[in-house]
């Protein structure tokens, strides 16, 4: 995977969930998926990699309710032949719009086109901003809500 420097603590946290969720995916091992793509030269504060390991555990947790989301907003592309990064680019800030009310939902949609846009191919940030844009309007609309019960946890 690309390494990045950031400033930001909280991309720095939504980057080693986003690694850690692909080394997952790629493994197709979902069960307490390990948190292990931190940067040991850099001084990540806990309270940053708790929130990495929040966003890794409930995705994980979450996954199956989350890709019918993105079924549901991208019906053209089937779950399983998305790009691993899209799809877990999708996932977290899915899971950020549905359970983490103390994160802004343009800030979700915004870090994950961010994310698409150092990690995906030239068209991910493009469909990853589609796709998030249409799930936000069903969720202001009511017509999706929280899938399942918030993980266990938060």
């Amino acid at each position: 995977m690309i390494r990045v420097k950031y400033t930001d603590q909280r991309r720095q946290s939504r980057t080693a969930a986003l690694q850690s969720l692909f080394a997952a995916d790629v493994r197709g091992i979902w069960n307490d998926p390990p948190l292990e793509w931190l940067d040991e030269d850099e001084d990540l504060p806990e309270n940053s990699i708790e929130f990495a390991r929040e966003l890794l555990g409930g995705v994980s947790k979450s996954r199956l309710g989350l890709d019918n989301v993105i079924a549901r907003y991208a019906p053209a592309w089937p779950v399983s032949q998305l790009s691993i990064i899209d799809r877990n680019i999708l996932r977290i800030a899915l899971f950020e719009l549905m359970y983490t009310p103390g994160t802004p939902r343009k800030t979700a949609i915004n870090e994950a086109v961010e994310l698409a846009k150092i990690f995906g191919s030239e068209s991910s940030a493009r469909f990853i901003n589609g796709v998030l844009g249409s799930a936000m309007s069903g969720l202001e609309s009511g017509e999706i809500a929280t899938i399942e019960p918030v993980p266990e946890g938060r």
